[in-house]
């Protein structure tokens, strides 16, 4: 039993790769975590099917995929749990129960399925939609996680996950850890490359988006076009120039140094040698990073292993905690033998 502070994160496997965004504002600090926290990390594949769900065959490669390149990325099974949420069984188990004590109007108020049901009509999402903040809330009281890793955008889920913690233990006795938000100081809000209002994602417009698969051409074609301004000056500022300022936030979160070391570094040299130095930080980190990625997709047999090992990891904890509500709940225990 570790006596660290656990942590709990998941990454949807959608698209065919991860985003520049992905890596700088969430995978890098995960990476960081292993050594100081109990990490256990997740691809979180049930959630993948909540809108319109992948032909099969590609949601499981969009899985190897994205189990890749967190190792690559430098997760660590000797450090972290590394596993596939439909690997456990406990995920919707649990999930059912906290839906039970889930109101209809607390959970009709969650951000995304407002928004969507909103702009296409709720009569044309599915229950997925309504529910997956539930099996959200299920995956981290599942490990019991202290801390969450999040952005200040799913700050809500979070406030339902405690909820739910303190309603089903002040019904039941003690038995979920009543988890915290972690939100790091140093994570990199890295903004779509075209349109520097919204966040860098993998749903916007290719042209603004850098997958970490991208070839160097392409990579440095889409940063040398990326939307600045027209005054000329580099500096931090990134309400009135926030092109320029996520290309200095880019280039700092790769290199080490403060937007304010890098912004003083190319004072006076113009856009055209800071978007040539950004596209020469970004390269150097995805083209091994690539490469690496594909060492592990090309031996799927031992990708898999180390998934079954995070899995087992992650089981060890995941049923003791199914186990415990259940019984609290009132479940009949099934007989052995």
């Amino acid at each position: 039993m570790s006596n660290k502070p656990r942590v709990l994160s998941g990454i949807q496997p959608t698209g065919e790769s991860m985003q520049l965004g992905n890596y700088l504002g969430a995978v890098q600090n995960w990476v960081q975590m292993q050594d100081g926290y109990d990490a256990y990390y997740c691809v979180v594949d049930l959630h993948a099917i909540t809108l319109e769900p992948p032909e099969p065959e590609a949601l499981r490669q969009r899985t190897r995929i994205v189990a890749a390149q967190l190792l690559a990325a430098g997760l660590d099974p000797d450090r972290c749990a590394l596993f596939v949420q439909s690997h456990l069984p406990e995920h919707p188990q649990l999930s059912w129960v906290l839906e039970c004590l889930t109101g209809f109007g607390e959970a009709s108020r969650m951000t995304q399925f407002k928004d969507k049901s909103t702009r296409a009509g709720a009569d044309r999402q599915g229950v997925g939609l309504f529910t997956y903040p539930i099996l959200q809330a299920a995956d981290i009281l599942l490990y019991q996680a202290d801390q969450v890793p999040i952005g200040e955008d799913q700050r809500q889920h979070l406030e339902l996950t405690r909820n739910l913690a303190q309603r089903f233990n002040a019904r039941y006795g003690d038995t979920f850890v009543v988890p915290e938000a972690f939100i790091p100081k140093a994570a990199a809000k890295i903004l779509d490359l075209q349109d520097p209002t919204a966040k860098m994602s993998k749903s916007r417009p290719d042209a603004g988006t850098i997958y970490l698969s991208d070839p160097a051409s392409v990579i440095t074609r889409k940063i040398k076009r990326a939307v600045t301004d027209t005054d000329g000056e580099v500096r931090y500022d990134p309400e009135g120039k926030p092109g320029l300022s996520n290309l200095l936030a880019i280039h700092a979160a790769l290199t080490g140094a403060s937007v304010e070391a890098v912004a003083k570094e190319f004072s006076g040299q113009g856009y055209g040698a800071l978007k040539g130095a950004v596209a020469e930080a970004v390269v150097a980190f995805a083209e091994p990073f690539a490469a690496r990625s594909q060492e592990l997709l090309d031996d799927p047999a031992e990708l898999d292993r180390i998934l079954a090992r995070g899995a087992e990891r992650a089981r060890a904890v995941a049923s003791v905690t199914v186990a415990d509500a259940y019984a609290k709940v009132g479940f009949l225990p099934a007989a052995v033998g």
